[in-house]
Parts: structure tokens; sequence; C-alpha cells
């Protein structure tokens, strides 16, 4: 089927039910920006200049970082603008380039916290083989598995996303392009599009919860059998921060993602918000402040 899209932009409604708090909204979304910015770009330098973090739980803390950058830069910079400028118009091809990779950077992250997880269950589990098991070439290996997987997660949607018609309704009910609203615009039938978004995220966003879960119950399972209560807190305390984060991320995204779109209620909105502010703002707050070495 090819494309017959008339529709040349979108408009974002954002927030239409506190218009008059809008200036407001857009200075929180800039400085929480700034937050982030700064914050995880410290955590970056940081594990980048001492030596002594030049290990795997904190290379894998680094690329997540990097990640929490891309994702805010692709979504509250042009929210800002479009609050404080009053244009709420986005262009359809940078509507679905906001959409690739806001989904792309999206499922990379999720495998990555499975990638996470892993590194702690071995160091863990099997400290004494701990250096040999997880030496450099795996890290990259597994870091670049990750970004390979968020690929091929999101490229099938998005193409399928892209050959769907946009005829006449332009208008998204919320403060950024997402993949799940701009399908029901299309004028033409969705259904097998939104199934396979649905599969498609549920694998990833499941799929690495489950990877997650299985490397806590067999971490917390070796933790709880060793011998003394101070061992038991100094394991605890190197997998605290990613399990703070991993439930805040697999929180948010399944009740936004793994759900049909007919489920999308008002709190979506909420959700999102959720997911692409307030957990980046609290993640350089969580691995630094709770990690003796950060």
């Amino acid at each position: 089927m090819l494309n017959h899209t008339t529709v040349t932009e979108f408009l974002l409604l954002g927030f239409p039910s506190l218009h008059h708090q809008e200036y407001l909204i857009a200075n929180t979304f800039l400085a929480s920006y700034l937050v982030i910015l700064v914050g995880n770009l410290l955590i970056i330098a940081l594990i980048l200049s001492d030596r002594d973090l030049h290990r795997p739980m904190y290379f894998f803390l680094c690329n997540l970082s990097s990640l929490e950058i891309f994702i805010t830069t692709c979504i509250i910079p042009k929210t800002v603008a479009s609050l404080l400028m009053g244009n709420k118009i986005i262009s359809y091809p940078a509507c679905l380039t906001q959409c690739y990779f806001y989904s792309f950077l999206g499922n990379t992250e999720f495998v990555l916290l499975a990638v996470m997880s892993y590194d702690r269950y071995v160091a863990i589990c099997y400290p004494l083989q701990y250096p040999m098991l997880m030496n450099s070439q795996l890290c990259v290996q597994l870091l670049l598995g990750s970004w390979t997987a968020g690929f091929l997660a999101t490229i099938v949607p998005t193409v399928l996303v892209v050959r769907l018609p946009f005829c006449n309704a332009n208008r998204i009910d919320h403060f950024f392009c997402e993949g799940v609203l701009l399908i029901k615009l299309a004028c033409a039938e969705t259904q097998i599009v939104e199934l396979i978004n649905f599969i498609t995220f549920s694998i990833i966003i499941l799929g690495s919860l489950v990877m997650t879960a299985m490397s806590y119950l067999y971490i917390i399972n070796t933790i709880l059998r060793l011998p003394s209560a101070s061992s038991r807190n100094k394991a605890f305390s190197t997998c605290s921060s990613h399990f703070t984060f991993v439930i805040l991320g697999y929180g948010s995204c399944i009740f936004q993602y793994v759900q049909p779109s007919s489920h999308h209620t008002s709190y979506y909105k909420m959700v999102a918000l959720l997911n692409t502010m307030i957990t980046p703002l609290m993640s350089p707050f969580i691995f630094s402040l709770r990690n003796e070495q950060m």
C-alpha cells in the first residue's frame, strides 16, 4: 500500500487544561532538563576520569547516563520551545523522527537495564570469577547487543507507521509525537500495525523485565546466605541503585505501552511525563547518592 499522506504537520495539544500555566510548565521542563543534563554529564565525566571506576558496572552506568541525555534531548527542548513560543506545530518528518528516536532509545535502555542486572548477578553470585567472566570484550559485546536490539525492535513498527496514510486528523493530545497516538490518526485500518507495535513493546519490556527479575532472584538468594550482616548490607548496596531505577522505569512503561491501545486512559500523558522527565531527573541522584564510590 502506498502512502497517500496529505497531512504535512501535526498539532501537539500539550496541556490544554493548564493553558494559563504554560510558561510555568515550560520553565519547570527547562530546569529539569538542565539538571538531567548536568547530572548525567557529571556522572560520565567522573567515570571517565577516575580509573577506580573503570569497571563493568560503571561502564554500563556511563552508557545509561548517555541514554538518559539522548532520550530527554529528544523530547524536552521541543516541548519547551512549543510552550514558550506558543507554536505547537511539528512537521510530519520531524514527528516521525521524534517517534523513532524515542522508541529506539527507550528500547535500548530496557535491554541495557537487563544487561546491568546480569552484571550484578555475576558480581554477587560469582565474585571470584567476575573479572574473567565480565571482561572488556564481553562488556562491549553486551553494549552493542543492547543498541542492536533497540534498533531491530524499533525499525519494523516505524516502517509500518511511515506507510500509513494521514489524511485529515492531525491533533495529537500529547506534549510530543508518540507512536501509539500517531497510529490512531491514520485514515486506514491500523489493527495489524497496533498489534505488531504492542507485541514488539511487550517483548522488549516484559522480556528484559523477566531477565532482570531472574537475576535479582538469584542475587537475593545469594545475599541471604551470606554469613554476616555487614556482608549482606555491602552486597545489597551494590545493586540498590539499579534496582530502584528498574522499579521506576518498568513501572511507568508497562502501564504506558504493554496494554492494548483501546485501553489508554487520560492518565497516559501523566505516565509519559513520569517516564520522560521525572525518572531521568531522579536518575543522577539515585546512582550517585546511593553509591559510596560515586
